[in-house]
């Protein structure tokens, strides 16, 4: 059996394999040594949720660490509604729905329901405009649930030594780019 996989993996995979290493290799360093100031901000943006001080009603789990073992995925959810049966990943701005953002709900999906948690309804929220993306469920997108899959699978079976990066943008974005060696910048 392989470890365990991050559902924050998932988004970082697709942006760039590398970035699991680097993330791993930084562990606990102090997040502002090398953090982008988007980066910071988001983490800011969990900050009510990762504290349990979101909300008081019983039906709203934030910040609840959850595991899939089905996929072999753990990390915690933003925010689940048990009366709503909704599922929340929120993020500070969303301006493209990436696939990483799909899987991390799907993670969060899959965990909740091996729970007994009924799902019915998944949003990406983004906080600066208060704007809900909806979400597929898993089964009503089997091009997605796939590729979530294909991902997992991906990582699994990834090899830093063989991966050659040729995306310059993702590069140019990355915080790790200084100290990446596969680096196209």
């Amino acid at each position: 059996m392989y470890g365990e996989i991050l559902f924050t993996q998932l988004n970082d995979f697709i942006f760039c394999p590398a970035s699991i290493y680097f993330h791993m290799l930084y562990g606990e360093t102090d997040r502002m040594l090398y953090q982008s100031q988007s980066q910071i901000r988001g983490t800011d943006a969990h900050k009510t949720i990762d504290s349990g001080n979101y909300s008081t009603r019983k039906n709203i789990l934030t910040g609840l660490s959850v595991y899939c073992e089905e996929f072999g995925l753990i990390g915690k959810i933003d925010l689940y509604d048990a009366e709503k049966r909704l599922l929340m990943e929120r993020k500070r701005t969303v301006k493209v729905i990436y696939d990483g953002y799909v899987f991390q709900v799907y993670a969060q999906c899959f965990a909740l329901r091996e729970m007994g948690y009924e799902v019915e309804k998944i949003v990406i929220h983004s906080l600066t405009d208060n704007k809900n993306y909806a979400v597929p469920l898993p089964e009503k997108d089997e091009k997605m649930l796939e590729k979530f899959k294909q991902t997992i699978y991906d990582i699994r079976t990834f090899r830093l030594d063989e991966f050659e990066q040729t995306n310059i943008e993702k590069c140019k974005n990355c915080i790790y780019e200084p100290a990446c060696d596969r680096g196209v910048v």
